[in-house]
């Protein structure tokens, strides 16, 4: 699709969620990190739009009157609103009194401070969660294997799906940034080395100005840089904060656990930090729940401009490779599980049991998933699943809609005790 100003639109997943969201809500609020295209989904179906972040006209009428932003066709998109906060009742005050749905359209990337939307909205506003596109969305997977047809119960197909070991660390770092894509017909794609310069100048603008500005508290950039390459070290892992803020106090000793969890919390709202929850199923045994959530970026492109790595280097750390790519495939499940209502998890017990990820699907609806860059792991991967599969108690969870191990290349068919195997360029919703 091309728009108006001959620009090329790239379907995304959540299109059709925020048709679905706007015909059943009176305003539609999309939250996600800056540059994730959350101002050009929107502007796919809004009528009218004023842009807080990019016209000082329209924040010094708010200073005024914050009602007059809200006049003009709608869905009318609000872009960057927690640039004027005060928008936010405004469009809850209008849902009430106007009829209809689907007046408003919001797009945030920063989580304002809580007092702004004590009035959550509930009933009147309606989030969408928008990450970075997955390799479905960047046209880098076939889809041939669906996670909704997994989660319904359908076996996975035989599938060959071919990426090079070269062609996934590339993947993985430069990301899913719709900026780096070819903007128009006329224009090409950044190479991946702009785009890794400039997935490293997006980590330091947060460094410098964004996580400032998202609640005021002034922070050492070089600080907060090297909390960024922390986490990047510890990438998908349940790595505690207090490991995170000990691996920063060789540089600086000064770092306390208090300010490592204000970084963190300030990423979160930022939402370039997205970790990944436990899953607490009934067992069926007396193993002991771990409940730490495993570490993640947004997207993995981040990790490693944190580190200021490149594809290289990821070819000489297999294993940190293998880390990052666990990362990628938790962007894209979170991306696919979203479509359909279900929600990305990963499991820990006290006997040391792992399993990277469960996609939870509602009462008694759920599947899991080991995630391996090379294939030779498969039968050590599905004993952990199959282990996993007898561990819950089925009787109250559910049995699995399907289990499976996710892997960087190769063919992809369901093994004679039952594990699919999915090649993660045929993974998609």
């Amino acid at each position: 699709m091309v728009d108006s100003m001959d620009r090329i639109y790239r379907r995304r997943m959540a299109d059709g969620e925020l048709k679905s969201r706007l015909a059943r809500s009176g305003a539609v609020l999309i939250e996600g990190p800056r540059a994730s295209g959350k101002t050009s989904l929107a502007r796919q179906v809004a009528a009218s739009q004023v842009m807080l972040d990019a016209d000082p006209s329209a924040r010094r009428a708010a200073d005024v009157d914050p009602g007059v932003l809200l006049r003009g066709e709608t869905p009318r998109l609000m872009d960057e609103w927690q640039v004027v906060p005060e928008v936010w009742n405004h469009v809850r005050h209008a849902v009430d009194q106007r009829a209809g749905r689907g007046h408003f359209i919001l797009t945030g990337s920063a989580v304002p401070p809580d007092d702004i939307t004590r009035h959550t909205g509930a009933g009147r506003i309606s989030r969408l969660r928008l990450r970075p596109m997955s390799l479905l969305e960047l046209g880098r997977s076939s889809g041939e294997v669906s996670l909704a047809r997994l989660l319904a119960g359908n076996p996975a197909p035989s599938v060959a799906a071919v990426l090079s070991v070269e062609a996934i660390a590339e993947l993985i770092c430069v990301g899913g940034w719709p900026a780096h894509l070819a903007p128009s017909e006329h224009e090409l794609a950044l190479s991946p080395e702009d785009a890794m310069a400039e997935n490293r100048d997006y980590l330091g603008e947060i460094c410098r100005t964004d996580i400032r500005r998202v609640d005021g508290v002034g922070r050492d950039p070089a600080r907060v840089g090297r909390f960024l390459h922390s986490l990047g070290r510890n990438i998908a892992t349940c790595t505690s904060m207090t490991t995170l803020a000990s691996d920063l106090s060789g540089a600086d000793r000064s770092l306390d656990l208090h300010t490592a969890r204000s970084y963190l919390t300030a990423l979160e709202r930022l939402m370039v930090v997205e970790d990944q929850p436990p899953w607490a199923p009934h067992l069926r045994s007396r193993s002991r729940l771990r409940t730490s959530a495993k570490r993640h970026f947004v997207d993995p492109s981040l990790a490693v401009a944190g580190l200021n790595a490149t594809p290289a280097h990821l070819l000489r750390d297999f294993e940190w490779f293998g880390l990052l790519f666990e990362s990628m495939v938790v962007r894209d499940l979170r991306v696919y599980a979203q479509a359909g209502g279900a929600t990305v998890h990963h499991y820990r017990d006290n006997t040391g049991l792992e399993v990277d990820v469960v996609v939870d699907a509602g009462p008694g609806r759920w599947a899991a998933f080991e995630i391996k860059l090379g294939a030779r792991r498969v039968d050590e991967a599905a004993r952990v699943l199959l282990k996993f599969a007898d561990r819950v108690d089925t009787e109250r969870c559910g049995e699995p809609a399907a289990l499976g191990v996710i892997v960087g290349s190769g063919y992809g068919y369901t093994r004679p005790d039952g594990v699919a195997v999915v090649p993660v360029a045929a993974l998609g919703a």
